[in-house]
């Protein structure tokens, strides 16, 4: 394989996957997510909102398992730390906000230097 190859990151298309989970399964639940829908890309926000939207997590169990395979962008990131200064949040009130842990925010933080 080329090293060309091996440089190129592959990103789902979320949107269509959305879309078809939403026409399948969801059906009722298609007028809440029409608006982050309508963007003609998903960011990782974008993702992490639909899924709050669609999957009512009721167990603390379910959130922690789910928080183990979240990934986020750069400009995903720098969102939520802008986030944070806007509102005035301290690293745990924005975890919680978020789902994330006090170490990944603050690892966000030293790598970004906001």
């Amino acid at each position: 394989m080329d090293k060309e190859a091996q440089k190129r990151v592959i990103i789902p298309n979320y949107k269509r996957i959305y879309e078809d989970l939403l026409d399948r399964k969801y059906p009722h639940k298609k007028e809440v997510c029409k608006s982050v829908l309508a963007k003609e890309k998903l960011n990782s926000m974008d993702v992490f909102l639909l899924n709050n939207l669609i999957f009512d997590k009721e167990t603390k169990e379910e959130n922690e398992n789910d928080q183990k395979y979240r990934s986020y962008d750069k400009t995903s990131i720098l969102k939520i730390l802008q986030y944070q200064a806007k509102n005035k949040l301290n690293n745990t009130q924005l975890a919680d906000h978020f789902g994330l842990s006090r170490n990944t925010v603050a690892k966000w933080k030293k790598m970004f230097q906001l």
